[in-house]
């Protein structure tokens, strides 16, 4: 703890303390646009001291959200309401970063507190995507199995999300390849099933995470840090590890990334978290 209170120093960018924010889902957004209720969530958070604050999951492209109250950053009408929570934490000395995410097959699900199923097109909802057609559980709808075309147009995706992000005024983006969404299903044997360059291999496995985070290091500005969300851990046998993240983040190290946002699970609705006090650590 003795630490807590140091500055950090990221690229050009220096936090007022360790303290960071982690994103976290609001489901309150129409049509990926942050409302009022966003700028008040974010704003109030910034005021409290936090170093740090990372802007929770946002949709790369419609279909790449969790829920329908999901916002985004596909089209230019979503940038000027998060572009004003991001002015408001930098007037606050409050780091403002933006979490960039693709939910893969546990997208087009209800609202946090609702049923966690996918929704049918008569309740707004869509057809999933995956590196592989394996439903998440009970309730949840086998999605469509990416081909290589669909995964190039996912990596322009987070390009051109990475670019309204950087007019919107964030100082940081983070890369979301935790939680059972789409990277970390690339990442996982028991969600990659794949035959082609992207599945089987630890290099194979990995390829569109280093991929989109080659593409979207170079549409950042370089003076400004570059973060990843992974989820160290499926806590299942057979699954993504530990050794697997760390070697990881020697290789995503050299191609830019600056800070490692690490949480587990997600995957599997199967996995024996054993949740307590410090159990991620």
């Amino acid at each position: 703890m003795a630490q807590l209170f140091d500055t950090l120093k990221l690229r050009d960018v220096v936090l007022n303390n360790r303290i960071g924010l982690p994103p976290m889902c609001q489901y309150s957004a129409q049509d990926g646009v942050a409302a009022d209720w966003h700028f008040v969530h974010y704003g109030s958070r910034a005021v409290g001291g936090a170093g740090l604050m990372i802007i929770e999951a946002t949709a790369v492209v419609p279909e790449g959200r969790i829920s329908p109250g999901d916002i985004g950053l596909w089209n230019e009408q979503q940038i000027e309401p998060l572009a004003r929570i991001a002015r408001f934490a930098q007037a606050q000395g409050c780091v403002a970063a933006i979490q960039l995410a693709h939910a893969g097959r546990k997208a087009s699900v209800g609202l946090g507190w609702q049923p966690q199923r996918t929704l049918g097109a008569d309740e707004g909802g869509w057809v999933p995507v995956a590196p592989s057609p394996l439903s998440f559980g009970e309730g949840y709808a086998v999605p469509t199995e990416l081909d290589t075309a669909a995964i190039a147009e996912v990596i322009a995706q987070f390009i051109a999300s990475t670019r309204r992000a950087r007019e919107a005024g964030f100082q940081s983006v983070e890369i979301h390849a935790a939680h059972g969404y789409l990277l970390h299903q690339f990442l996982s044997p028991l969600t990659n099933q794949r035959t082609d360059k992207y599945g089987g291999s630890f290099d194979n496995r990995t390829r569109l995470v280093r991929e989109v985070v080659t593409a979207v290091r170079a549409e950042w500005p370089e003076r400004l840090p570059l973060l990843i969300r992974l989820s160290a851990t499926d806590w299942v046998d057979g699954g993504w590890n530990a050794d697997e993240t760390v070697e990881l983040c020697r290789v995503l190290k050299t191609q830019g990334v600056d800070l490692v946002d690490v949480s587990t699970g997600g995957l599997v609705p199967s996995a024996k978290i054993p949740v307590g006090t410090g159990f991620q650590t």
